[in-house]
């Protein structure tokens, strides 16, 4: 008996244009910017029985006029939404979201990426793949602005002209997280007028105020980290309630005032929960120091331990000064005290490996499980700081974990474009690339 099988075709795409609304005319050529956008069989069918025309909201217009959007098109970062209103008329909006490409596409994948870089040049190349840039006083200062072999011939000479170029090379799609001069400001309206320069310069759309978490710093003891032995005299965690929760209160008080912010310098686990609290559109984990300083804690406590020689200890000791682990508050803590003091430090990041792959990752699981059970679904988590050979190729991995899959969306890996640049190649590109290049010269 002669089997046979039959296959069911796919059933065809739906767009708005199918529904065949009569489109507001005052407004249909931003309409038919729209008519391309799916929609799935059940809305579609919903639509048809009660919609009765079509027309997009004034923040599509304001969107598409502001960056200059080419006729029958959606700029970069944002997705599309629809909105039926009582009068039976749909409505098509666009929402910031920089998981989205142009004509509210989703972008390749899931997964984003960003640099740290505040110089245009070096943006460039990156621009096209990534959805987020992070600026920090050091990397607009520093690194480019005062640094005469990246800012040539002082093309640049103050903030507000890199941030007016990176966002033109940047354009729509790429968010911009850009962090206050001064987060001691006591006067909130004047880091609120700082904030608007910003959002001119960028648009209400692409601006992200960057906050840092200061711990125990505070505009009065700040001056300590610059002078002298450049200590803080409070031990990290023994800050005045008002310093330790002061990022979060801005960070929370910016977000009132309509921005969205980047909260930073999370490197421990157990700091994101509260860090939730403030509401902030990215988080973030850092990741190298925080490896690198587990791996020297570790050698010395196991070198401390294999042989007595309390050596180890004072050496211990004098890297948990040099790290802030002590403070000035701390002098009279003895090398055995330092000891259960790093003990305790490596418990609590599994530097065992007895509970993960001993990665350094552990953060970074930890926030992506306290990210997925938070009541904010437009946060994301930004996982920094990463050099060396392993941290790229760690986090990749990690990334394709099968445990993460629901949280591919809400992750951002950034780094220096130099340091991403170098995970495109291997060696044998170089290899397949010399057996190209002999063939096209007619070598054997």
């Amino acid at each position: 008996m002669k089997s046979t099988t039959t296959s069911r075709a796919a059933p065809l795409p739906l767009v708005l244009e199918d529904l065949g609304l009569p489109i507001e005319r005052s407004h249909e050529d931003d309409a038919r910017r729209v008519l391309d956008t799916a929609i799935d069989r059940e809305t579609f069918a919903f639509l048809s029985s009660r919609a009765h025309g079509l027309d997009v909201t004034g923040e599509l217009r304001a969107v598409v006029r502001y960056f200059k959007t080419a006729s029958g098109h959606t700029p970069e970062g944002f997705r599309r939404e629809l909105h039926l209103g009582a009068d039976g008329v749909l409505r098509v909006d666009l929402q910031r979201d920089i998981g989205y490409g142009a004509d509210g596409r989703l972008r390749p994948t899931n997964v984003l990426y960003s640099a740290d870089s505040a110089d245009p040049g070096e943006v460039a190349p990156i621009a096209p793949f990534i959805s987020n840039l992070t600026c920090n006083p050091g990397i607009i200062y520093d690194l480019f602005i005062n640094n005469p072999s990246a800012n040539i011939g002082g093309k640049y000479k103050n903030r507000d002209e890199v941030m007016a170029e990176l966002g033109r090379v940047l354009g729509p799609g790429c968010d911009i997280s850009v962090e206050l001069n001064n987060p001691f400001e006591e006067d909130f309206s004047k880091l609120l007028d700082e904030a608007a320069k910003f959002r001119e310069i960028l648009s209400p759309w692409r601006v992200v105020i960057k906050v840092p978490h200061t711990g125990p710093v505070n505009g009065a003891n700040a001056r300590r980290l610059l002078e002298g032995d450049r200590r803080l005299g409070v031990r990290y965690t023994r800050g005045a309630t008002t310093d330790l929760l002061r990022g979060h209160n801005l960070a929370l008080r910016l977000r009132e005032a309509g921005y969205r912010v980047n909260f930073t310098l999370m490197f421990e686990p157990y700091q994101t929960q509260m860090a939730l609290q403030a509401k902030p559109y990215f988080i973030n984990s850092f990741v190298r120091h925080r490896k690198m300083q587990t791996h020297r804690l570790a050698g010395f406590v196991a070198g401390y331990e294999a042989s007595g020689d309390e050596e180890f200890l004072r050496m211990l000791r004098s890297y948990m000064v040099e790290t802030d682990y002590l403070g000035g508050e701390d002098d009279g803590v003895t090398p055995l005290e330092a000891l259960l003091m790093a003990r305790d430090v490596l418990r609590t990041r599994d530097a065992d490996g007895s509970e993960g792959p001993g990665d350094g990752l552990d953060a970074v699981r930890h926030n992506l499980r306290a990210l997925r059970n938070a009541n904010l679904p437009e946060t994301r988590l930004i996982v920094c700081s990463m050099e060396g050979e392993r941290n790229y190729p760690d986090i990749d991995r990690l990334l394709a974990d099968p445990e993460f899959a629901d949280m591919s969306r809400r992750i951002v890996v950034t780094a220096e474009p130099r340091y991403l640049a170098r995970f495109t190649s291997t060696n044998q590109v170089v290899t397949y690339q010399r057996r190209f290049l002999n063939a096209a010269n007619g070598e054997s």
